[in-house]
């Protein structure tokens, strides 16, 4: 018997007033792969991914990684990850473990709001990853982060994280070594749905035209 998608999307349509955000999207992104959603700026891309994570239904196996760090700025990193962690019914040596794999242990009593926008998207990944979704949503999830940076956090986020992922990216190319399935939106439209090596450089093009 097959195994049901991680998500399965049927003629999505997302307004906002007159505008539409997105029109009758429909993807299935099986579990354990990822998928790479494309497009310019407006797209529908940030749209789908809070719809996404408002629909999911487990939250509780959801980590999502977003344009906002959705942390307090006023407590401390570990604060704000210890926070999360009882939340989730999660013991604090999880806390500490991921503080020490972003390299952010020396810095976890700083307030958030004394911390680089670096620092401040490394504990964000903590908060996402901390306890250990099925499904992860990461809207351009390297933002501010250096190379080094990148590379401590791969582990956590990356093809490796060992479940269902779905992300966007400024950098196309990025996005499409990382994906098993492609999403390209086209003014809130499906313009693209496939294997990223199905995706042709012109079509690539026209998605950000």
């Amino acid at each position: 018997m097959e195994e049901p998608p991680a998500i399965e999307l049927r003629g999505l349509t997302r307004h906002f007033g007159e505008r539409t955000a997105l029109r009758r999207v429909s993807v299935r992104v099986p579990a354990g792969t990822t998928l790479a959603v494309l497009g310019r700026n407006g797209a529908g891309k940030s749209t789908l991914l809070r719809i996404l994570s408002t629909l999911f239904a487990v939250r509780g196996q959801l980590g999502l990684l977003s344009h906002e760090p959705l942390l307090y700025n006023d407590l401390t990193g570990r604060e704000n990850l210890v926070y999360h962690a009882r939340l989730h019914n999660v013991g604090e040596e999880r806390v500490e473990q991921l503080l020490e794999a972003v390299g952010m242990e020396r810095r976890a009593e700083d307030p958030v709001r004394l911390l680089s926008r670096g620092m401040v998207q490394r504990l964000a990944v903590c908060r996402a990853v901390l306890h250990q979704p099925r499904l992860l949503l990461l809207d351009e999830p390297r933002a501010n982060l250096d190379p080094a940076a990148s590379e401590l956090v791969e582990p956590l986020i990356g093809r490796g994280a060992g479940c269902t992922r779905v992300l966007t990216s400024h950098d196309p190319q990025a996005a499409l070594a990382e994906a098993d399935l492609v999403l390209g939106l086209k003014d809130g439209r499906a313009s693209f749905v496939g294997a990223p090596e199905q995706l042709s450089a012109a079509k690539l093009a026209e998605l950000y035209a």
